[in-house]
């Protein structure tokens, strides 16, 4: 049967989630170094928890919740990553990020998957959105690369809590995890979409989704050759990835916003 709601503990998992982030992108620092890393795990598994009740109830999906899903991930990177290097600097970003992700998923919960829709369409959107969190950390780890050269210009110490070289390195390991994510979930819409979408559904669809999303794709393949052929580095290689990044970005959530808030419309 068919629930009509999601999961009684979705709703309290997801206002957790969002307080939790919130403290710890603004008290984060007064906590002191434990409390605040303690903060944001409980703001990370209380996050997974919301999101397991879009799969645990009938499955919804839209532009809100895969951004919450992106968001997610980039925390889950975020935190993995302090394992390696405990001096990284990032967690009011964080804080900041998931709160917002998670309240956006909370107002605008996306619509029902169709009956039609084959049972391997989660894992097609887990590819994608697993694109989604590797260029969303990259453009993070860009961020602070910024951040950190303008500060080394001043004569002022870099507050990422990284070395500008270091970070570079993550920036594009990032990169390049993402797109190959990206290429096989373009791969596999192209040649299992009517499967994956159900009847009525071409193998390809020149949308706005599919141009944007191979326009990304273009871009990021732009910006790896560049790096490995030419050294891009810097100011150009962060705006190739901003431009990509807002390019992808546009493809699903962009088009979903337009149909389910701007429009009204459920697909």
């Amino acid at each position: 049967m068919i629930l009509a709601s999601p999961p009684f503990w979705m709703h309290p998992a997801a206002a957790v989630a969002a307080l939790a982030y919130g403290l710890a992108a603004v008290t984060g620092a007064r906590m002191g170094e434990v409390n605040a890393r303690r903060l944001l795990g409980l703001a990370w598994a209380a996050h997974a928890l919301a999101l397991l009740g879009l799969l645990a109830g009938p499955v919804r999906f839209g532009f809100a919740p895969a951004m919450s899903v992106t968001a997610w991930l980039v925390v889950t990177a975020y935190v993995v990553e302090r394992q390696i290097f405990p001096q990284l600097k990032a967690r009011w970003a964080m804080g900041g990020l998931g709160a917002v992700a998670v309240a956006l998923a909370w107002l605008f919960p996306g619509t029902l998957l169709h009956e039609q829709a084959s049972a391997w369409l989660p894992l097609h959107w887990a590819l994608g959105l697993s694109a989604y969190g590797m260029f969303g950390a990259a453009v993070i780890h860009a961020w602070m690369m910024t951040r950190t050269e303008r500060h080394i210009r001043l004569g002022q110490e870099a507050d990422s809590g990284l070395p500008l070289l270091t970070l570079e390195k993550l920036t594009f390991r990032f990169v390049a995890a993402g797109f190959m994510l990206l290429t096989a979930t373009l791969v596999a819409g192209a040649l299992f979409g009517e499967t994956l979408y159900g009847q009525g559904r071409g193998q390809w669809r020149w949308d706005h989704k599919t141009i944007f999303a191979l326009l990304s794709w273009l871009t990021f393949a732009v910006l790896l050759v560049g790096r490995s052929q030419w050294g891009w580095r810097g100011r150009r290689a962060v705006r190739v990835l901003y431009m990509g990044a807002g390019l992808l970005l546009l493809s699903y959530a962009g088009s979903r916003f337009v149909l389910e808030v701007l429009l009204g419309r459920a697909g």
